[in-house]
C-alpha cells in the first residue's frame, strides 16, 4: 500500500460512485475529496493538486477526455485514473495521450483501482511539461 500525505479527488456524476469509491479509500486510510463533475473540480483547483484523480468518463456537460484535455493544455499534470462502462480502445489511446496513467473498466476489481492508485503516487508529474 502506497503513503501519501496528500489526498486523492475523485469525480464523478454518480452520488452512489463517489460514496462507494470514498469508502473504498477511507479503507485503506487514503484521504478522498469527491467532486459530482469536472467544473466543481475545476474550481477547486486554486486549492491545491491531489496525488491522484480518479475520473469517470461519461459525465454530463464536461466529459472526463475532455476534463484531461483542459488540464494538458494548462500544463496541469495530475497522474490520473480513468474509470468507465463505455470504453474501448480508441477512447482508452485518448485518455493516454490526454495523459491517463491508467484506464480501468466498470465493473472493476479493488486490487485492480488500488494497484492503479499505488502506481499514480509513485509517479510524480505534478510538474508542468
Amino acid at each position: 500500500m502506497a503513503e501519501t500525505t496528500g489526498w486523492i479527488a475523485v469525480v464523478d456524476d454518480d452520488p452512489s460512485v463517489l460514496k462507494a469509491l470514498r469508502r473504498l479509500l477511507r479503507g485503506r486510510a487514503m484521504q478522498t475529496k469527491t467532486y459530482k463533475s469536472a467544473q466543481e473540480f475545476l474550481t477547486a483547483l486554486p486549492e491545491g493538486l491531489p496525488d491522484c484523480l480518479i475520473l469517470d468518463l461519461q459525465m454530463p456537460e464536461m466529459t472526463g477526455l475532455e476534463l484531461l484535455e483542459h488540464l494538458k493544455r494548462r500544463g496541469i499534470q495530475i497522474p490520473t485514473i480513468v474509470i468507465t462502462a463505455y470504453g474501448d480502445s480508441g477512447v482508452r489511446e485518448r485518455c493516454e495521450s490526454a495523459g491517463a496513467l491508467a484506464f480501468i473498466a466498470k465493473p472493476f476489481w479493488k486490487s485492480s483501482l488500488y494497484a492503479a492508485i499505488d502506481e499514480a503516487i509513485r509517479n510524480d508529474r505534478h510538474e508542468p511539461s
